[in-house]
């Protein structure tokens, strides 16, 4: 009988941006999670907090004071693996300050110890769309190089702090993002179109040497820690076989894989010469960034995995969080939400980033968004979300057949939680119901799926019960 190999990471993933709550208490910051209205895909950036409206974020589903209650059930559920986020403003709560805030550094010290205390393995994201407001507001984001030192503070202290408990790390989230969604992803206002890719590639560049210099830190701090990036990934078809929409959509792919290329290979790939020359992008580099890009590779490739896209030469580019917006696939059935399903796509991707890059990749996100009701007798029947993820697992076992390395997988998320794209809680992706509406209503008490005792019989397998289940249908 098939299973996953030994040491598989089975895990969940969250961001504290969208579970944490607790915005401003113990000397956090503001981040730009902080002042949007309505998720980051279409919602409303305010630059501050104003009185009158509600922001999800600002209590999410209250992590911040009922983690010990959560790793609890995650541990019930065999979780090997948990990966969150850092929040930048809780550590240095405007990002330029000289000295770490200790109570941030404490909460993290406190986190850990308590997924560790269940032998479940930290896998943290330095900064997970929650730059600190101020950053942005004073300095431009990382348009400007001030951040490269600002991220270099952060990424020392918390590596430092941190020494020992943490084993693996990623620099940025779904840094490709920085193309369709630059605000929450980089940082970066937008105010002149005609400057968007100037902005955008300088913003990259800086964010690169940033990279390397983690990368760095953690080799010197902690070397037998890892640091991986993290980029979404869905692949991106052509819509037919007309040749026009089979290059335009490879150009389209590469748009991402820029990201990858440059932070696993450590050069800037050539194709990038063209795009730069053809639209007049002239990127500011210092004496001995190259090298530093060079010689700080990361050592694995995370990413996300929701739905595939098909791309019409010449079609707007549109993206949100689950990736390229393409048209629509007659092949593939949809979510709730209207995403593609794609069970096969995950296999092909893993095979298309393995055979470019040969370096361990670990699926760091992949759920299924969906209402959740609560039935009669207080269970909630999620089968299309165990359909959708059971399917998924299955390629991705196909995928390590075929040869790919894969570290582990981390469903997206284990509880409910907000909503990045949109700041819903109704849009819910959790094995674990978190009772909170979209208006904030709800006493944020915690109830177990139909799910929850699916995937931890998946765990407690290694992947057996998922065969066994496909041979039944």
């Amino acid at each position: 009988m098939k299973e996953f190999p030994k040491g598989f990471l089975w895990g969940g993933a969250i961001a504290a941006n969208q579970a944490e709550g607790a915005w401003n208490e113990d000397g956090k910051g503001p981040a730009i999670s902080d002042v949007y209205r309505n998720g980051i895909v279409g919602g409303h950036f305010d630059g501050e907090v104003l009185e009158g409206h509600y922001y999800a974020s600002h209590e999410a589903i209250d992590f911040y004071h009922r983690y010990k209650e959560d790793i609890a059930l995650l541990a019930e559920a065999g979780l090997k693996c948990f990966r969150t986020s850092i929040a930048w403003s809780r550590i240095f709560p405007n990002g330029d300050e000289e000295q770490p805030n200790e109570k941030g550094l404490q909460f993290y010290d406190d986190l850990f110890d308590e997924l560790l205390r269940y032998n479940i393995e930290p896998v943290i994201t330095i900064s997970h769309f929650e730059i600190p407001l101020n950053l942005i507001l004073k300095y431009d984001g990382w348009k400007n190089r001030k951040l490269i030192g600002f991220f270099e503070r952060y990424a020392r202290t918390i590596l430092t702090r941190y020494k020992g408990k943490v084993k693996y790390w990623m620099n940025f989230n779904e840094i490709n993002h920085f193309h369709t969604i630059p605000l929450a992803a980089g940082g970066i206002l937008i105010k002149d179109e005609q400057s968007k890719l100037q902005d955008i590639y300088q913003a990259s560049h800086h964010v690169f040497v940033a990279s390397a210099l983690a990368k760095k830190l953690c080799s010197e701090i902690s070397p037998d820690a890892k640091m991986g990036c993290m980029l979404s990934l869905s692949p991106i078809y052509p819509h037919t076989c007309n040749p026009e929409d089979i290059f335009d959509a490879y150009e389209l792919r590469r748009r991402s894989l820029f990201y990858s290329d440059v932070m696993i290979r450590g050069y800037y790939p050539s194709y990038a010469k063209r795009i730069w020359r053809e639209h007049g992008i002239s990127v500011k580099m210092e004496e001995g960034d190259l090298e530093i890009i060079r010689e700080n590779t990361v050592d694995y490739l995370g990413f996300s995995y929701y739905r595939s896209s098909t791309h019409k030469a010449g079609m707007p580019i549109l993206g949100n969080t689950g990736g390229i917006i393409g048209l629509e696939n007659p092949y593939l059935e949809k979510t709730e939400w209207g995403w593609p399903i794609d069970p096969k796509g995950l296999r092909f991707v893993c095979n298309e980033l393995y055979d470019r890059y040969q370096i361990p990749l670990f699926i760091v996100e992949n759920g299924y968004g969906g209402i959740d009701e609560i039935g009669e007798n207080g269970e909630i029947h999620d089968d299309a979300r165990i359909d959708y993820i059971r399917k998924h697992l299955l390629q991705l076992q196909e995928a390590i057949e075929d040869g790919c390395e894969v570290m582990g997988y981390t469903w997206w998320g284990p509880m409910d939680i907000v909503s990045a794209g949109t700041g819903e809680m109704r849009k819910r992706y959790g094995f674990i119901y978190v009772d909170k509406d979209n208006d904030g209503n709800g006493t944020l008490e915690r109830r177990k799926k139909k799910s929850f005792n699916w995937y931890k019989s998946v765990i407690e397998t290694n992947g057996k019960v998922l065969f066994e289940t496909n041979d039944k249908c």
